[in-house]
């Protein structure tokens, strides 16, 4: 019946429902039919777009709906790459980005400028034009390289760096020269372009994130944060269209303003992700492929010329921009097929500067026909060279993609066994379980989807018929939440009249490394409590444990005050929560200011060096001055303190006093407090497990050093 209804409508399809019918199918089958022959699903949905288009079998038209969704896809795929880069090793290779970015706008610009001169006998200004076409490229294949779990690697982050310096660049020479051909460049020109995109860059980089942090710290609904995204993604776009460039520089910079805010083991995140690939950014891909002019290749001769040059000189510029980047900086080949995969793609702004340069009229011919700034014959030639490169981008990505994971999987499980990482969560209530397993989520190795147990525990003496009811249900949100993240959590319902023995009966049951306790945002922490855990949970249970009181959204955290007692490195637990705070620095973003001795913060400096994240490191207070943190603290700022069982060599007879610094400084501030375990490493007895101190110092920092090793080189 719809097969009915397709072929036998008049061409194009003007049927809303059946259009959006043809194209939802195609987005699901398009990658399905043609990875069986390996080729690419991004490839698929360009080939699918080219095929039902216009100029294919005239299915469906490119009219402003689909020109409305690619656009939206476009700057999808932009404020993706700002939002999922590191920002520690985007600034880390900055200065690599800048080489990048540099080799591939003026090897492109050169090469262009010399084919556009000799070989298609174009003016100066065309000529430059054309340069700057194939200088400026799109990450078609980005999400991709995403899809496989290496958008973190240092080839990927610079090139995305260098994409914003070579298409910033490209996009000013298009905006430069079409002021030349209307001759409009004079002082007022340049005066209006840098006090233009001067205010554009302070806009989003300072006023965005304070107003991003305000809103999800006010409104926490789901639907409510994803479309104040969406705003932002478009508001940056447009200001940056009225700064005088393309709107895809606006999204980017959004991405990386809002990538300390939304942390990639976020629900917010996963919902951006899905809602992009699934929907966006292929009908960005469907639009691209529209594109396409097959009969391009009958018109003549001088329209396939014009293709052929422009697809070779682009092609050998971006591979030759990607060689000298692998040479110079040292990178592996398959890092330099990333290179190549992620910048030899040209659609965005190709697409925009020779469409703006087919409609600048630069005077009129003996006939009276208008002479374009870019002829017919480059328009229908950037177009088949948009097919070309945007396929022999996607294989090379794929293909050097592949390597470089099946590499990492390698390296991940080479030599030693893998640590078990079980997380348990025991929840009462919904206010408190959706925050312990967002904290939870942070505190995970991000390789990870299971290993979270949330548990809830009903003293059956107690008549509350209600009681299981509203437990299970306490367990059912903790589910959703962690499902939002594409997580699997293992829901336990209890029978006992003792929470304590409750708890750790579960910890021995399932083999918990990780224990996350939560407080109620408006309960403080007395004595008591603080008394009633050590003798209960922590004297029962050999577990590193996180006591987690949250005051506002964990990603609304501007800085992590963590402080870490002196001689906390002699205790064997130290390398089990050095991991999941380094986890937190790198899910989240954040700075971390660590208040250490000199001889932890030698150790945390030496991983530092392997595994990088914002820190600072700031000597450790007296306990006394550790009595004023409201001088330490500032608003949205957390605090993380280290603390030990009795008879650890980090323990300090101050650490009884933390309830009062708590209630007395803390009523307005989110804070973790850890006990580390102690245990048991190789061959080790029980007694030396518990009892850490007994083991010799040389020993036991041989053993740290080495777990260390081996649980950062995990991640």
């Amino acid at each position: 019946m719809i097969l009915e209804s397709i072929f036998s409508a008049e061409l194009p399809i003007t049927n809303p429902v059946i259009k959006f019918l043809l194209i939802l199918v195609i987005i699901l089958l398009a990658p399905l039919v043609l990875n069986r022959v390996k080729i690419p699903p991004l490839l698929g949905l360009i080939i699918a777009g080219a095929i039902v288009g216009p100029t294919g079998l005239g299915l469906i038209d490119r009219d402003s709906g689909i020109i409305l969704s690619g656009t939206a896809g476009l700057l999808y795929i932009m404020f993706l790459a700002g939002l999922e880069i590191d920002l520690v090793d985007f600034k880390k290779n900055s200065k690599k980005s800048l080489i990048f970015g540099m080799y591939t706008f003026l090897i492109p610009m050169g090469l262009g400028i010399l084919a556009g001169l000799y070989l298609l006998s174009y003016g100066w200004a065309t000529s430059i034009l054309l340069a700057s076409m194939f200088a400026s490229h799109t990450l078609i294949a980005y999400p991709m390289i995403s899809k496989m779990g290496i958008s973190k690697n240092r080839a990927v982050n610079i090139t995305v760096g260098g994409t914003l310096i070579t298409d910033t660049l490209a996009l000013l020479v298009l905006a430069i020269i079409v002021g030349m051909a209307n001759g409009e460049v004079n002082a007022a020109f340049w005066t209006k372009l840098g006090l233009s995109l001067s205010l554009f860059v302070i806009i989003i980089w300072f006023i965005l994130p304070p107003i991003g942090r305000w809103f999800f710290k006010k409104y926490e609904d789901n639907v409510s944060q994803y479309i104040f995204v969406l705003v932002l993604v478009f508001a940056g776009a447009a200001l940056a269209e009225r700064a005088g460039v393309e709107g895809i520089i606006g999204a980017f910079l959004v991405g990386l303003a809002l990538n300390p805010l939304i942390s990639h083991a976020s629900p917010l995140m996963n919902r951006i992700e899905f809602v992009g690939n699934a929907i966006f950014i292929p009908f960005f891909l469907i639009g691209v492929g529209m594109l396409v002019d097959f009969r391009a290749f009958i018109q003549g001769w001088e329209t396939i010329t014009v293709a052929i040059i422009m697809t070779v000189v682009a092609t050998t510029a971006k591979y030759l921009a990607a060689l000298a980047t692998q040479k110079t900086l040292g990178f592996s080949k398959d890092e330099r097929k990333i290179i190549f995969g992620l910048s030899n793609a040209q659609a965005a702004a190709t697409l925009a500067a020779v469409l703006v340069g087919y409609n600048t009229i630069v005077g009129t011919d003996a006939n009276g026909e208008p002479i374009r700034l870019l002829s017919e014959y480059v328009l229908n030639g950037t177009i088949i060279m948009i097919l070309v490169t945007c396929t022999i981008a996607s294989l090379e990505a794929q293909k050097a993609a592949k390597s470089i994971a099946l590499s990492d999987s390698s390296l991940a499980e080479d030599g030693n066994e893998e640590s078990v990482e079980r997380i348990l969560i025991p929840v009462r209530n919904q206010e408190t379980s959706d925050e312990l397993i967002h904290l939870s989520l942070m505190l995970k190795s991000p390789q990870k989807q299971t290993g979270l147990y949330a548990l809830s525990i009903i003293n059956p003496d107690l008549e509350d018929t209600g009681a299981e009811m509203k437990a299970q249900k306490t367990l059912n949100q903790a589910s959703k939440v962690a499902g939002s993240t594409d997580h699997f959590l293992y829901e336990l319902l209890r029978y006992d009249t003792n929470v304590e023995h409750g708890i750790s009966s579960v910890i021995r049951e399932n083999k918990i490394t990780t224990l996350v306790l939560g407080l109620h945002e408006k309960r403080g922490m007395d004595d008591s409590f603080l008394g009633n855990l050590t003798e209960g949970i922590l004297s029962k249970c050999n577990t590193t444990t996180f006591i987690y009181k949250p005051y506002q959204p964990f990603d609304t955290h501007k800085r992590h005050l963590v402080f870490i007692p002196p001689k906390a490195e002699k205790e064997l637990g130290f390398p089990f929560w050095v991991v999941k705070v380094w986890n937190i620095a790198r899910n989240t973003g954040a700075r971390m200011i660590f208040y250490t001795g000199e001889d932890t913060r030698e150790y945390l400096l030496e991983i530092l060096q392997k595994h990088p994240i914002r820190v600072d490191f700031r000597p450790f207070p007296t306990w006394e001055e550790l009595g004023n943190l409201n001088i330490l603290l500032k608003p949205d700022d957390n605090l993380i303190m280290v603390l030990s069982r009795r008879g650890e060599p980090s323990y300090h007879p101050k650490f009884e006093q933390v309830p009062n610094l708590i209630n007395l400084w803390l009523k307005n501030h989110s804070f973790i407090l850890i006990y580390p375990t102690q245990p048991k490493a190789g061959g080790m007895p029980v007694m030396d497990m518990m009892h850490g101190s007994l083991i010799g110092p040389i020993e036991r920092l041989d053993w740290i050093g080495r777990t260390l090793a081996h649980l950062l080189k995990r991640k």
